[in-house]
């Protein structure tokens, strides 16, 4: 591939629900190989950091763990926040300064922005329906493409399902991989509310220790639904929620690659782009409060604000953050004796 073909690509995928990265990569190794490279690239992408987060997560999420082991989880996920909100920042920078000289345009951003940071706080199960009225709204503004909005609206309605069992953990899976724009942390609030309150799958202090694992290990951040799909239905769960995670990314990659540069100069599409993206990075600035309320321990506080020194202070980056929180956390609870 040439540069500006790698270029084209990540706009391209950019374009499309679900992690980017796994896309890209999907998509380079098609551009090799066909639909059989297409395959074998994606599962080598993702299938290392399988591996790894649910190892971690058989551990963390022992009934009983070691104290050790309790206080590295307790302090990696009182990191988390900080993440969230530097992850936020990192992508505003961008977006806002692209959109210099044109005060409707941020105005609008600002809007959509805080329609997606509303909505984490307090109205996370309706997320997906926020992100994508905000990008409707804008392809409506743009264009008179009527029948892009006739397609959107059904797919934000059927949220407002409600499913049990085996099917919930595929709907839930379903969301994170085919209805997600943007950073990984967007899955946080896609997530939370079913995975906590609703099916109470896992307690508040073990899912910021999911998302902590999410950021810890190598590969696509929406592994983190693997760790999801472990504490409900342990290995099989785990198997299931990613293989429902990262099917829309190789189906999008597999049916629709050779139309990429249709895509990426697709005047509704890009216009969707301009109200989801700032809706998605209000909705993960909105999912570092979401994150602070899963936290269970006064002293857990002090390192929320740590983690916030050192990542817009000292400016090192969330894997640091996560293990030196997770040794002083460890430290922490063995010195009290008890979490």
């Amino acid at each position: 591939m040439s540069e500006e073909d790698f270029e084209h690509a990540t706009t391209a995928v950019n374009l499309l629900p679900g992690p980017a990265s796994t896309q890209l990569a999907i998509y380079c190794a098609w551009r090799l190989r066909g639909r059989p490279g297409a395959l074998v690239g994606g599962l080598g992408f993702i299938a290392p950091g399988f591996v790894i987060i649910v190892a971690l997560a058989s551990l963390f999420l022992e009934t009983h763990p070691p104290l050790a082991i309790l206080g590295a989880s307790l302090g990696a996920g009182a990191a988390v926040p900080g993440i969230a909100l530097r992850t936020a920042h990192q992508l505003a920078t961008p977006s806002w300064l692209r959109l210099k000289g044109h005060a409707g345009s941020r105005a609008r951003w600002v809007i959509y922005a805080l329609a997606g940071a509303l909505g984490t706080v307090f109205a996370a199960p309706l997320l997906v329906a926020v992100i994508l009225l905000s990008g409707l709204v804008e392809v409506l503004l743009s264009t008179s493409a009527t029948r892009s909005a006739r397609a959107i609206v059904p797919l934000s309605l059927a949220h407002l399902g409600t499913i049990g069992g085996v099917g919930a953990l595929v709907w839930v899976a379903l969301k994170v991989g085919a209805l997600s724009y943007g950073g990984g942390f967007v899955i946080v609030p896609l997530m939370e509310h079913d995975v906590v309150t609703n099916y109470h799958w896992m307690t508040g202090a073990q899912f910021l220790n999911a998302v902590a694992l999410g950021q810890l290990t190598p590969g696509p951040v929406v592994l983190t639904i693997a760790v999801v799909g472990y504490a409900a239905r342990g290995l099989t769960g785990a198997l299931l929620a990613s293989a429902v995670a990262f099917a829309p990314s190789f189906l999008f990659i597999l049916s629709g690659a050779a139309r990429f540069e249709t895509l990426r100069t697709n005047k509704s599409a890009a216009a969707f782009l301009r109200g989801a993206g700032p809706c998605v990075i209000g909705s993960i600035a909105g999912s570092a409060i979401l994150l602070s309320s899963l936290l269970g321990h006064l002293w857990q506080i002090p390192f929320v604000a740590a983690s916030l020194l050192w990542l817009f202070f000292v400016r090192r980056g969330a894997v640091s953050a996560l293990v030196l929180a997770g040794v002083a956390g460890a430290l922490v609870v063995l010195a009290l004796g008890h979490a």
